[in-house]
């Protein structure tokens, strides 16, 4: 299955997608960059940014990514039980992308419409390719 995530919500997108590949589906998410984050800008870079200065140390940890595609995985990665072995399978399933890749370019992409932005009463969100800019991504 091949997700296209421009305006999705990213909590929503990840819930679907570990759901699905708990099931056994191989999942492709592509435009990484253009789901969305709901709530107020500045309160979310302070989130975001609190949660990547945890790693500062090389050494130790906790890592946290800054490019859009890896912000996503790791949304999925909170929603598996990780640490069992469905669960390393399932995530081992889950590809996300940058953009739309060469090998995706005529097949068609599914969206979700109960995870769509359009669904909320407010409007106030950002982009997750805003957030990994602030967070001081290369791509």
């Amino acid at each position: 299955m091949i997700i296209d995530a421009t305006d999705l919500i990213m909590g929503r997108l990840a819930a679907f997608a570990a759901k699905k590949a708990l099931l056994g589906e191989k999942i492709d998410i592509v435009n990484c960059e253009k789901a969305v984050i709901t709530g107020n800008k500045y309160n979310i870079y302070e989130k975001y940014k609190r949660k990547f200065d945890l790693g500062r140390n090389p050494y130790k940890g906790p890592f946290f990514p800054r490019a859009s595609d890896r912000l996503i995985k790791r949304a999925v990665r909170g929603m598996l039980p990780y640490k069992k072995e469905k669960g390393e399978k399932a995530y081992k399933s889950i590809m996300c992308y940058v953009g739309v890749p060469e090998n995706f370019k005529g097949q068609n992409l599914e969206t979700l419409p109960k995870a769509n932005v359009s669904k909320l009463n407010n409007y106030k969100y950002i982009t997750v390719g805003e957030l990994s800019k602030h967070l001081g991504s290369k791509r």
